[in-house]
């Protein structure tokens, strides 16, 4: 497990490398005008010598290369560089919105595994069955359904039309503390759909993957034996149809930061989607480049860890091979 977890580790390098370098080109080949995006309404009456020097003071004006290792270097010993449109230090940027996104992170992808799996073990106790019917029918609207769109029917149903739950933001509006009540009253809403936007994956594979092992010799011979069939199902079937979907949870993991994007923007949850969404349009360098670097490393220790689960939940996976 440690050798190739180091190895992943190495191996993530040059990617995240790779990445940063990318973002740097990309934004510098962008149409927008990052001096103009910083000095906003006043750089409509401003000189030419005075952009030109605002340009200068950003460090825009230089060479991409230069820009990028310039950034990287710094990046190395812990200065992220200052945010252009957000006026402070990126490291601030990221530490005052990265554990909201995590929270709303963690518990959809709760929501959407436990549920799933729930459903999944049901439906594939009887395939073919009614509930089984229903849940896939379902399953299949949800995967093609949008998150901002289900954002915006929750949005509806629950905070208009029914006005249980808040419509969004993290307190109340009348508030001037944060407490913990508030926090998971906002979480609901914004979790759910999250969530639900990513269970329908968990739910197919856990389907076939349970459907399947009850179908293998060995829990047919747990059943000849006598076996209550809550056990043949939660320990053989379900173990061995587990198996699948332990590496989804690597896969789904760029989709849920894609989904999160959304979800934050649709609930105004205070998450990283508005500073990407600022980062993105007003080409703010430092900040586009954290953030991009933050996601892909996400996206590498979802995959790291999925192949961690699989190979501890079946031991004839290697892990040093």
């Amino acid at each position: 497990m440690g050798r190739m977890t180091g190895r992943r580790i190495l191996s993530a390098a040059p990617v995240l490398l790779a990445v940063t370098f990318g973002v740097f080109a990309v934004a510098a080949a962008s149409p927008f005008d990052p001096v103009k995006a910083y000095a906003g309404t006043a750089g409509l009456t401003a000189s030419q010598a005075e952009l030109d020097q605002l340009r200068a003071n950003l460090g825009v004006d230089q060479p991409l290369v230069q820009r990028w290792w310039e950034w990287l270097t710094s990046a190395l010993t812990g200065d992220l560089g200052d945010s252009s449109v957000l006026r402070q230090p990126v490291a601030d940027v990221i530490a005052e919105r990265i554990g909201w996104s995590a929270l709303l992170a963690t518990a959809a992808f709760a929501v959407a595994i436990l549920l799933g799996t729930a459903f999944g073990v049901l439906a594939a106790r009887r395939r073919g069955g009614w509930l089984d019917r229903c849940v896939s029918s379902a399953a299949y609207t949800l995967e093609a359904a949008p998150a901002f769109w289900l954002g915006l029917l929750a949005i509806w149903f629950f905070a208009l039309k029914l006005g249980t739950l808040p419509a969004g933001g993290l307190t109340d509006t009348a508030s001037d503390t944060v407490t913990s009540g508030q926090v998971i009253s906002h979480l609901l809403l914004p979790a759910g759909v999250l969530g639900l936007s990513q269970l329908p994956w968990f739910f197919l594979y856990v389907r076939q993957g349970v459907g399947d092992a009850l179908d293998e010799d060995p829990v047919r011979g747990a059943r000849a034996r006598g076996l209550a069939e809550r056990t043949v199902l939660t320990g053989h079937a379900l173990r061995s149809g587990m198996l699948p979907m332990l590496t989804l949870i690597g896969s789904r993991v760029p989709e849920l930061i894609t989904g999160a994007l959304l979800v934050e923007t649709v609930f105004s949850w205070p998450g990283i989607a508005a500073a990407t969404v600022q980062a993105a349009t007003s080409v703010d360098f430092p900040l586009l480049a954290a953030l991009t670097v933050l996601a892909t490393a996400a996206v590498l220790l979802g995959n790291l860890l999925s192949d961690l689960l699989y190979g501890l939940a079946d031991p004839r996976v290697g892990f040093d091979g």
